[in-house]
């Protein structure tokens, strides 16, 4: 069993700071941007749905001070690797890393914003690969660190936007802003009601004092997880399209209803149909989840989780056997009111709500039977949920 429940900690800092003066021989300023978990509200981000994340106590911190010329030093404390060019020389890497740092400063050029050299220090402890969104917190830090070192005045919306940017412009992957502006917009104790269509948002309380937030990892990404999540777009788009011949007001799954997939798409693409189908129904179960929230009713919500992930297997059809199996050995305890799993599909983490009394021993019999029926080591996180990015130092 590889339980992982680190925060951000002042440590992190202190091992930065100290990087830092040792390479630069000067003072930084630091910051910290988090990774985040999505309670509810899978695949709705891309059909202008809701979302509803949060940011968590995993976190990069970011040590930087400017140059008086046009140099950039980056120094990765997880690779022990170092990468230097120029403001002049921006092009992407084979290393990958240094990328997500660049691709922010080349939308910052892109509008017009006037930089001189840096020298950077990050390090983190948001798992890589589990689907917390270490890349966009990376993005956030570098946007937010910038934006203060150099006063562009940047609004916070606009970071998260340059973070999003960075990914799909420099580094090639097409998301959407739901990962950069939970990172930023995060706040302790809080989910943020995303809308994606018009990027308004309120906080909900998540007030889960009996409960545990866990995660776990299946420690598999399976090869189909990019062609089967633009297949999916693609789907989605196509149950638009039906459904506009006969209502030209409609843009996206956002305004569509049941009736109008039952009516205009059941019977010309049965496979369009069930895709479509899940999106508008995790697009109003998001919001009934949110009002059970309001009136403190984990429990309801914790059934709306599960529900989420039965529309992901059975209809969306992104799940595997590994995210069934750890859904499917929790789902009759009553310790564990929601579990499904989290973000595009086909590996990655199972996110759950556990029984704080009882997540040890869930813990440690779910980590036994799926080394036993999958020989892997499952590896779990514990999140809570905290602030957005900040400057700490």
């Amino acid at each position: 069993m590889n339980v992982e429940n680190d925060s951000a900690t002042e440590e992190i800092v202190a091992n930065v700071r100290k990087r830092f003066l040792a390479l630069y021989g000067t003072e930084p300023h630091i910051f910290t941007s988090p990774g985040r978990i999505n309670l509810i509200g899978e695949h709705t981000d891309y059909n202008n749905g809701l979302v509803l994340p949060a940011a968590i106590d995993k976190a990069i911190v970011l040590a930087i001070a400017q140059r008086e010329d046009q140099q950039i030093n980056i120094f990765s404390e997880s690779y022990q690797m170092r990468y230097t060019c120029t403001l002049q020389e921006l092009v992407r890497t084979e290393m990958l890393w240094p990328d997500y740092i660049l691709g922010v400063i080349v939308e910052l050029q892109k509008k017009g914003c006037e930089l001189k050299g840096v020298d950077i220090v990050f390090d983190g402890n948001i798992p890589l690969g589990a689907g917390l969104s270490s890349s966009a917190a990376l993005e956030c830090a570098t946007a937010f660190a910038l934006n203060e070192l150099f006063e562009f005045n940047l609004s916070p919306l606009e970071i998260a936007k340059l973070g999003q940017a960075a990914e799909n412009n420099f580094v090639g992957v097409q998301c959407g802003l739901m990962d950069q502006f939970a990172s930023v917009f995060g706040k302790a104790g809080h989910l943020i009601k995303l809308d994606c269509e018009s990027f308004e948002f309120n906080f909900i309380p998540f007030n889960a004092k009996n409960y545990q937030v866990v995660l776990f990892d299946t420690g598999v990404k399976h090869s189909l997880a990019s062609s089967a999540y633009n297949e999916r777009r693609q789907q989605c788009e196509y149950g638009v399209e039906l459904v506009r011949k006969h209502h030209p007001e409609v843009d996206s799954l956002r305004r569509v209803n049941k009736q109008m997939l039952d009516d205009y798409v059941k019977d010309v693409d049965r496979m369009v149909y069930k895709r479509c189908d899940f999106v508008v129904s995790e697009i109003q179960r998001l919001q009934d989840a949110c009002q059970d929230l309001l009136k403190d009713d984990l429990e309801s919500f914790g059934r709306r989780m599960y529900e989420t992930h039965e529309g992901l297997r059975d209809l969306y059809e992104v799940s595997c056997e590994e995210l069934d199996y750890l859904v499917d050995r929790v789902k009759d305890r009553p310790e564990v009111i929601g579990s499904r799993m989290m973000g595009g599909g086909f590996g990655g983490c199972t996110i759950n709500l556990i029984a704080s009394d009882s997540v040890d021993r869930i813990v440690e019999e779910t980590s036994k039977a799926y080394k036993k029926d999958h020989d892997r080591n499952l590896k779990v996180y514990f999140v809570s949920i905290e602030d957005g990015t900040r400057q700490v130092l």
